[in-house]
């Protein structure tokens, strides 16, 4: 293989890059994850953790990927044949919503064209109608990865709380915590999915159940069946730091240094700095005229944007071009996008510099792939970074003053 010099840039939605001080902080040596410096890693963990999901609730860490917090969040709080509202808003929730089917639950889909997030008032209407309380669980994806569309999850309860229904409320923030703004028990979420790979700055390998009283309570009439996934075991051992399995020590290391981080940058700033981004990205997409995939502004993800191609021209070949010709990873389009669109990732340990090489990249690589474009993509985002800079730089100022 060819040398590379310089290092790749993995702009792809999650995994994300792995900043070095949470590497440094994985290559610690294992310790005995029975002694007692684990117990006060895992009891430090843990806190942090409500910080993120911003809850005083529990949180469970599973060794697994977030497709094993997806089985854990359905598996303890229902029983086969319950029936679940789900909103197919791209590719992931699709997987969400066959997951549920293999595991003996109706699945009620409401349907989007991909380009839109869960809409509350379809949520409201379609609870009106359940009278009987048949929907157990409405199961919404905040951030759908495949799409860079973010549902609004404050009013999707506030359309379940003005339905009277008293379905649990499940949402996956795999791609959206620690980058975007989340409140567990604010917005009155029971189950919330998460996962280490994004936002959280870590390796794949460790997932989350953020778990509500209410979620805690149907849990114990659960009939699905669960013994790994079980909350219960996990929660009582964590009360004193410990795990009842054997736990993924050195990404726990990593773990408790993201945490240090997030917590010195401050979450306002850490989602300040993800909206940033994104929108740099975009005015970048508009100047190329190119079109976001994502078609309501008030939905536009902070994590991630997708680009459509234009007509008769394939994502997947401009993504081989560049990673060919600048070393440089893209997000492939899922499902139906399939080499429709490439997915720019800009979450997680990423600043003004990193955004402006991977924009910079992209450009370069629609011209080299002799994709339909205008030039200027990358000097738009620039401009808006560069006010926005000299608008932090005065802020600071005053504040000093």
């Amino acid at each position: 293989m060819a040398f590379n010099s310089g290092r790749h840039f993995l702009q792809i939605p999650g995994p994300t890059n792995v900043p070095d001080r949470v590497l440094r902080a994985i290559d610690f040596p294992t310790m005995d994850h029975r002694g007692p410096k684990f117990g006060k890693l895992g009891l430090e963990i843990l806190d942090g953790l409500k910080h993120v999901f911003q809850t005083q609730q529990p949180v469970v860490i599973y060794p697994a990927s977030g497709t094993g917090a997806w089985e854990a969040a359905l598996v303890n709080s229902l029983s086969p044949g319950d029936k679940v509202l789900m909103v197919e808003t791209g590719h992931f929730a699709s997987l969400w919503q066959k997951m549920a089917g293999k595991l003996g639950l109706q699945v009620e889909l409401i349907a989007t064209d991909w380009r839109r997030g869960a809409d509350p008032a379809a949520v409201e209407a379609r609870l009106k109608e359940d009278r009987a309380h048949a929907i157990k669980a409405v199961c919404v994806v905040q951030n759908e990865t495949s799409t860079g569309v973010t549902s609004r999850i404050a009013l999707i309860r506030k359309a379940i709380n003005a339905a009277a229904h008293p379905a649990l409320f499940m949402v996956d923030t795999i791609s959206s915590l620690a980058s975007i703004d989340y409140r567990h028990d604010e917005w009155g979420v029971d189950v919330t999915v998460a996962g280490s790979q994004k936002g959280l700055m870590l390796p794949p390998g460790l997932s989350f159940n953020a778990v509500s009283e209410k979620a805690r309570k149907a849990a114990q009439a659960s009939r699905l069946p669960k013994s790994y996934w079980g909350w219960e075991e996990i929660i009582a051992a964590n009360k004193t730091g410990f795990f009842p399995y054997t736990p993924a020590t050195n990404l726990l290391y990593g773990l408790r240094e993201a945490i240090a981080m997030l917590r010195e940058e401050g979450l306002p700033q850490v989602f300040a700095r993800h909206a940033r981004h994104a929108e740099a990205t975009r005015r970048a997409v508009r100047a190329w005229g190119l079109e976001i995939l994502c078609a309501n502004a008030e939905e536009y993800s902070n994590t991630l944007t997708a680009v459509m191609m234009p007509a008769g021209h394939d994502a997947d070949a401009l993504r081989k071009t560049i990673l060919e010709a600048y070393d440089m990873s893209l997000g492939t389009g899922l499902g139906r996008l399939a080499g429709k669109v490439f997915r720019i990732g800009h979450l997680g340990d990423f600043n003004d510099l990193t955004l402006m090489g991977t924009l910079a990249g992209v450009e370069m690589g629609l011209s080299l792939a002799h994709v339909p474009h205008q030039q200027g993509g990358a000097a738009a985002a620039m401009a808006y970074l560069t006010e926005a800079a000299a608008g932090r730089s005065s802020a600071a100022k005053l504040n000093a003053a």
